[in-house]
């Protein structure tokens, strides 16, 4: 099967969170099972100074489309690259009024939205749908499989095109985060190319503007995300963001596959980045990784102390507001704080503050960076992931990998992947962690203790280091999901 991929971010080129490492991992997997993939980004300047070998392809068309005018677009056309390191073939959207710009790709230099992001996440979408229609003479995908808001419009132009009587691929459209859903003003809708019945309820129209979110949920022929119970969530009005009565009348169109752990990367064994490489037989290593830790962070080098590690975006969603309330028993009790991470900014201004309050116990890194992400993630004992709601959470994965356990809440791929550390758990063999269920203070003080508790206990501790390290979340069970999805969009399987 071909497959087109289309997405914003890939590792190591360009990253700004989980989304990047999804693409370097589930694409290859795919290729891997015999799906021919080919990938599709915006010429973003990081990728356009990784970029060899470039083979034009083709602009993309303008004017009259059979339902009405095609978006509204600067000069862009697609260009075939090789990237470094990387396998598979990539296609570039070339638009350089809309994509080569310094800095995030999503984000000005003031913190906010680019003015003009509904046309230059449109322009994907339509680079995606035209593929699909031909624009490449030499290849055309069977299946399209977007993924986020940014290529939200791509199943929307598949539709137009196949309203308009023309042989279309399949869609798929995967949520990472439902949080995020491309929302624009209603006055950009005209200048997206659709047809114009189409901004109602039944269409892009979300609240008066207009959602990217939502044309893919309506249009794609199968909707993902990327864990069973995040699937289930979504179609509620808590975690819904207003799109949950959408996913309820798509339920049988909805699934969850949870994300996977790119063994090349995130392995203890073979981590170049680490002080010492190690596997659950040879705990001993990642004691020397521990001890590297407390120094990079400016913590007291005590090896009996109980060093929790964060590696997160600093937003609500994260439930890192929780920390700084805790952080006072945390230190009384002889625990210690490694943290990276960045994001709002009060959040990161009380982490710097708590690392002044208690120096030598509270270390802090605002920004992110690979070598330091790999460092806290296996030198730490613990790992915080207290999520508001997490729709898979790929920073858990990677610690029940590297043997360092994962305290979590019970949301989304978290309440998927980690077994809470109750005496009935520890006694079946089966605990991975420590999970909590409500939201405050409180919940994750109780999480903490029953941490420290078994921290005391160094042999049922490393029991269940062990167990996690064991466990493998990996691309290839993910990859195999999806192509039975997209075998049973085969013409011949609807």
């Amino acid at each position: 099967m071909k497959v087109l991929y289309v997405c914003t971010e890939l590792f190591p080129f360009l990253k700004t969170g989980g989304l990047a490492d999804v693409s370097a991992g589930l694409a290859p997997a795919l290729q891997a099972l015999g799906c021919e993939v080919r990938l599709l980004l915006p010429a973003f300047p990081a990728l356009i100074g990784q970029s060899l070998a470039p083979q034009p392809v083709a602009r993309l068309p303008q004017g009259e489309m059979p339902w009405g005018p095609a978006p509204a677009l600067p000069p862009a056309s697609v260009t075939l690259v090789t990237l470094p390191g990387f396998d598979l073939p990539v296609y570039l959207l070339q638009a350089p009024a809309l994509y080569e710009r310094q800095g995030n790709p999503y984000l000005g230099p003031d913190g906010k939205d680019w003015h003009d992001n509904a046309m230059r996440f449109a322009a994907l979408g339509w680079a995606g749908a035209t593929l699909g229609q031909g624009l490449d003479p030499h290849w055309m995908p069977d299946v399209i499989h977007c993924h986020d808001w940014h290529a939200g419009l791509a199943p929307a132009y598949v539709r137009a095109f196949a309203q308009a009587q023309q042989d279309t691929p399949a869609t798929i459209f995967t949520i990472h985060n439902l949080a995020y859903q491309g929302l624009f003003a209603a006055g950009e809708f005209p200048q997206l190319g659709l047809p114009a019945s189409w901004f109602d309820v039944d269409g892009l129209e979300f609240f008066g503007q207009v959602s990217f979110m939502k044309a893919a949920i309506r249009y794609a022929d199968r909707i993902t995300t990327v864990s069973p119970t995040y699937a289930c969530e979504i179609t509620t009005e808590a975690q819904g963001f207003g799109l949950d009565g959408l996913l309820r009348e798509r339920a049988n169109a909805l699934s969850g596959i949870l994300n996977g752990v790119d063994d090349q990367i995130w392995n203890p064994v073979t981590d170049a980045l680490l002080r010492a490489r190690f596997d659950e037989t040879q705990l001993q290593n990642k004691a020397l990784d521990k001890r590297a830790l407390q120094a990079l962070f400016s913590l007291e080098p005590r090896a009996n102390t109980l060093v929790f590690g964060v590696v997160s975006r600093l937003t609500a969603q994260k439930g890192l507001h929780l920390l700084p309330q805790v952080l006072a028993e945390l230190v009384q009790r002889g625990g210690q704080v490694a943290l990276l991470g960045q994001g709002d900014l009060a959040l990161e201004q009380a982490f710097v503050d708590a690392a002044i309050r208690y120096p030598g116990q509270v270390g802090v890194r605002i920004g992110y960076d690979e070598v330091t992400a790999h460092a806290v993630i296996a030198g730490a004992d613990v790992i915080l992931v207290p999520s508001e709601f997490e729709p898979c959470g790929l920073t858990q994965l990677y610690a029940l990998r590297y043997g360092t356990l994962p305290l979590v809440r019970r949301v989304g791929g978290l309440a998927d992947t980690v077994v809470d550390c109750t005496l009935e758990n520890l006694d079946e063999g089966s605990a991975t962690g420590f999970v909590f269920d409500e939201l405050s203070p409180s919940g994750l003080l109780a999480a903490m203790r029953r941490a420290f508790a078994l921290f005391r206990r160094p042999d049922e501790w490393a029991a269940v280091q062990q167990r996690g390290m064991r466990l493998r979340f990996d691309w290839r069970t993910a990859a195999l999901h999806y192509l039975a999805m997209y075998q049973s969009l085969r013409p011949s399987a609807k």
